[in-house]
């Protein structure tokens, strides 16, 4: 006779044996319906997953242990992921701390005073708060959810752009004074042992070292959540500090291993996985009644105001008006830390109520910012006026306008396959290249090997508008995201540009569309490379009917004969 499987897993047997579907089992099974719904109507899976969290409530299904677990270790791996991006010297940049700072305090001034005329109002929860509340509620609206903003960044390929960093390092300075409330209002100091964490900056060389000689295979991505989850969640929460905080600091502390990269990338999928708990968690809150939900809908009126403040900031920190605009968009929402400031508060300062209100305020937002509507592009040319544009010698340096004039050709994507192909461009064909990546780090390494590369977002509309760029003959579309080239592809076509259009693909159907779209020429990944690996083999053993190449002949490093020019 096997287990009692009432007791592994929580689900109760009814008198004829057969097991009842658990809430477990519900969860999972409405996550995946309200993620393929999404998807099928071109909506983020997201969306799908707070969607399904609400639709549970009226059933009666609540929050398991299982579940809590699950959206628990998805927030503190994300943290872990975010902190292997960071630069530690980005946080002390004007456009980052000073912003972030001018626009917590303005935010939370705000949110207060929107609370305290509801309250004036006698709306109802809103009635039963003094001042003290007013300022709690206002300050839990300042927060920028982590979690989303990352997602969002990732899916537009955008983490390490100009955009993205000052984003993830404004995320970072929320989260640190979220951290600090809520130890204060736990009403308990960090362990007097909490000063020995310093030690982990010696540690994390030791933790850098292991990195580097790992392999390429389950055990990377297993470090990374061993790591999040020991140094990291237990040791800082076994000190009275934040243990989410711990994941997000040893993050930190590997982002300048060369590796960093790759291992948050090998996290991704399980990442990805696991936040669908906490997705469907924020759902399954609670449905609120009627004067919550509507106290809960105007708080979203904080939304425009939030994005309004952070564009001003930005481009008071010299961004471009689009670069300032599309960063604040990404972070106009509420945070899940808004929920957790107001749980955390102290007894009598805000009714239990409020967890239901902030819990709907901070779903709608999430949904409202996952929804792929380009209300970004268009606040950009609602703020033609109030954001004029700058000289460009005023711009912010690594937010100028590109300059391809004096180029052949023109590579956006400087990976692997990006770099292979500039190299080709420039030794074989013996054309000016130039190089255009958003990450900073990739930048500066490629131009210390020598490389005409510049840092650029290449989703920008602008790039596209620029005459010297028209002057190129060639733009080769080597990006990651798929729907980076497609969308390149399609600002290209709409300018006008006159040369040829060569795409790269992962997939056969990604080629197909764009070579539907309008490029060139493309290659799929993986097409040709046995062919490739053939010519290697034969060269390198030197046997075979091989008239074309010989042993002086130079091969580049795919495995084909440099042609001389």
């Amino acid at each position: 006779m096997g287990p009692d499987r009432s007791v592994a897993t929580g689900t109760p047997l009814p008198p004829n044996g057969t097991p009842a579907l658990g809430d477990t089992e519900a969860i999972l099974l409405a996550a995946l319906v309200g993620g393929a719904i999404a998807t099928a109507i071109r909506l983020p899976p997201l969306v799908g997953f707070l969607a399904a969290g609400f639709a549970l409530v009226p059933l009666g299904v609540e929050v398991t242990p299982t579940v809590d677990a699950i959206a628990g270790l998805g927030v503190t791996v994300l943290l872990f992921g975010v902190g292997l991006k960071v630069d530690l010297r980005s946080l002390a940049r004007r456009e980052v701390l000073l912003s972030t700072t001018i626009h917590t305090a303005g935010s939370a001034v705000l949110g207060a005073a929107l609370v305290g005329v509801l309250a004036v109002a006698g709306l109802g929860a809103a009635a039963r708060l003094d001042p003290a509340g007013w300022a709690l509620i206002g300050f839990a609206l300042s927060f920028s959810s982590t979690v989303l903003v990352v997602k969002v960044l990732e899916e537009r390929n955008a983490t390490r752009s100009l955009g993205g960093r000052t984003a993830i390092g404004v995320l970072v300075i929320q989260d640190l004074a979220a951290v600090t409330f809520l130890a204060v209002a736990e009403g308990h100091a960090p362990s007097p042992w909490a000063a020995a964490l310093v030690l982990l900056l010696p540690t994390a060389v030791g933790l850098r070292f292991v990195l580097a000689r790992l392999g390429h295979d389950e055990l990377l991505p297993l470090y990374g959540v061993v790591l999040a989850l020991v140094p990291g969640y237990w040791l800082f929460d076994s000190l009275d500090v934040k243990g989410d905080l711990g994941a997000l600091v040893v993050g930190m502390l590997l982002a300048s291993s060369p590796r960093a990269g790759e291992l948050a990338k090998s996290l991704f999928t399980i990442k990805d996985l696991l936040l669908v708990g906490f997705f469907v968690s924020i759902g399954l809150g609670g449905l609120p009644s009627p004067s919550e939900l509507l106290i809960a809908a105007l708080l979203l009126l904080l939304l425009p105001v939030q994005a309004l403040g952070f564009s001003l900031l930005f481009w008071w920190c010299r961004f471009r008006r689009r670069s300032a605009v599309l960063t604040a968009t990404v972070l106009t929402n509420f945070s899940e830390f808004g929920l957790i400031v107001v749980v955390a508060a102290p007894e009598g300062m805000v009714g239990a109520e409020w967890t239901a209100i902030l819990g709907t305020a901070v779903a709608a937002s999430m949904v409202i910012s996952a929804l792929p509507i380009d209300r970004g592009e268009r606040l950009v040319r609602l703020l033609r006026r109030v954001l004029p544009d700058r000289e460009l010698e005023q711009v912010h340096p690594e937010d100028r306008p590109l300059d391809a004039s004096g180029h052949d050709a023109v590579v956006l994507g400087m990976g692997r396959v990006g770099r292979a192909a500039y190299e080709r461009l420039r030794d074989t064909y013996h054309l000016r290249a130039l190089g255009i990546e958003a990450d900073r780090d990739r930048c500066e390494r490629l131009c210390a090997d020598g490389y005409d590369v510049v840092e650029g977002d290449a989703t920008d509309p602008e790039m596209w508008t620029a005459e010297s760029f028209q002057h190129t003959s060639l733009v080769l579309l080597a990006m990651p995201f798929h729907g980076s080239n497609l969308h390149v592809l399609e600002r290209l076509r709409d300018s006008g540009y006159p040369g040829a259009v060569a795409v790269v693909a992962q997939f056969d159907d990604d080629l197909e569309q764009a070579m539907t779209q309008g490029a060139d020429t493309g290659f799929q990944l993986y097409d040709g490379a046995g062919a490739e690996l053939a010519d290697r083999a034969v060269i390198a053993a030197q046997v075979g009917d091989v008239d074309e190449v010989d042993e002086g002949d130079e091969v580049d490093e795919v495995g084909q004969v440099v042609e001389p020019m």
